[in-house]
């Protein structure tokens, strides 16, 4: 299972640099890691450690979070919604646009909450006010 998640960090790593339009080397420049070990990580040689890959986050600029999520370091949020997920999902999005969706996202549900929980206390006010 291990080496299934180490392949998969590998090819998301590939696939985000592919679609930054950077080369290896360019990525080894900019995150100081050796192009030969960013090639390892690549082709699932090698399990880049959190800090390997907030590196390679930094140099593709894209969520570290996300980095971590795909080599299992961080559990994924089980408790995303469709829209969530579909956000998540969009491949024509940037990372730094799919956080900030999410932030309004979760800004919105957050302020709704709240207005269905004032909109609660206030009908049992009320309901108390009738009584008397």
């Amino acid at each position: 299972m291990a080496t299934s998640k180490v392949g998969s960090i590998g090819e998301y790593i590939r696939e985000q640099r592919q679609r930054a339009k950077v080369s290896l080397r360019q990525l080894a420049e900019v995150t100081g890691v050796s192009n030969p070990y960013l090639s390892q990580i690549e082709r699932g040689l090698r399990k880049p450690s959190a800090e390997i890959l907030q590196q390679i986050a930094k140099g593709l600029r894209i969520s570290a979070e996300a980095l971590y999520v795909q080599a299992g370091i961080l559990d994924d949020r089980e408790s995303d919604t469709d829209v969530q997920a579909a956000i998540r999902a969009d491949a024509g999005l940037s990372e730094r646009q799919k956080q900030v969706l999410l932030d309004i996202y979760e800004s919105f549900r957050r302020e709704e909450g709240n207005a269905g929980d004032v909109a609660s206390r206030m009908t049992s006010s009320m309901e108390g006010t009738e009584e008397t």
